[in-house]
């Protein structure tokens, strides 16, 4: 069985999806769609802009999203997936790719997903750490010691992202420190992400989605809030929203698939980053990046 795997945010590069748009003409109606509907030219930044542009979130986050599912898309008969997941933002690509929205719609969801991020941001200076080299019930111990820092991505074995209020995050990165971790890396994000701060966020997003049409996926999408294969367009509505404040269990899903048959797994967008988790999770599993 395959599985197909979408990345969030942090896989962007200068350059992105300029090969794609210049080899397909589906992807080139595509990107200008895309154009359309952010309401500027996204391309012109992907495909020629500096890092430092493709990392405004109102830029990086439709960019990935754009990317990977203008992938899927053109792949045509090659995209066969037999179960989806993406993490974080990559939820959103993942469930366009396997027919849960429409393109249009996924977009648009996207950009209010960006700009909610953004304002949420604004109230509270909140930040993010990643703790390498300790067990994940270690990092939800210290965690419960201090206020307003919690759990935000389990990426792999060994490396949990925390997220919450700076001054916590920095009293947390000494805990972690003192504990043994390997790393306690404060990150150079600008909020605290999949925490209770993106709350003001979260009820934004919830009507947006409420309001969108979705479909029933052509295969399982593994959500990130349960780490479970979800079909029922209810469930990933109330799961979409819930996943702002909620962490990312991505090494739960990666599990999960190959526990429930995934023996291959592709991933569809920028970048490689979540192939190198796989591996983190089982050194022999095959894993490929989508071409055309």
């Amino acid at each position: 069985m395959k599985a197909y795997v979408f990345p969030g945010q942090g896989s962007q590069f200068p350059g992105m999806g300029k090969e794609l748009y210049e080899a397909s003409e589906e992807a080139k109606t595509l990107f200008e769609k895309a154009n359309e509907i952010v309401g500027f030219r996204i391309t012109d930044i992907m495909f020629d802009g500096s890092e430092e542009e493709l990392k405004q979130t109102n830029v990086t986050q439709p960019a990935i999203f754009i990317h990977s599912v203008v992938m899927a898309k053109v792949m045509g008969e090659n995209f066969k997936p037999d179960m989806v997941a993406g993490h974080s933002l990559g939820e959103f690509s993942a469930l366009v790719a396997a027919g849960a929205m429409s393109f249009e719609d996924g977009l648009k969801l996207v950009i209010q997903r960006a700009n909610a991020m953004q304002a949420a941001t604004e109230i509270t200076e909140g930040t993010m750490a990643a703790i390498l080299g300790l067990e994940d019930e270690q990092v939800e111990s210290i965690c419960q010691e201090i206020d307003g820092v919690v759990p935000a991505n389990y990426n792999c074995p060994g490396q949990l992202v925390i997220s919450g209020e700076r001054k916590g995050i920095e009293a947390a990165c000494e805990k972690f420190t003192e504990a043994g971790a390997r790393r306690a890396l404060i990150l150079p994000v600008g909020g605290a992400f999949h925490s209770p701060l993106m709350e003001p966020a979260r009820a934004d997003l919830a009507k947006a989605i409420e309001n969108t049409p979705f479909n029933e996926p052509r295969c399982p999408v593994y959500q990130n809030v349960t780490a479970k294969p979800v079909t029922d367009p209810a469930q990933i509505k109330e799961n979409l929203v819930a996943q702002l404040t909620a962490p990312v269990r991505w090494t739960q899903t990666m599990q999960n698939m190959i526990a429930e048959g995934a023996n291959a797994v592709v991933e569809v967008g920028p970048g490689k980053v979540l192939q190198g988790l796989f591996k983190k999770v089982d050194r022999k599993f095959e894993t490929s990046s989508a071409s055309l």
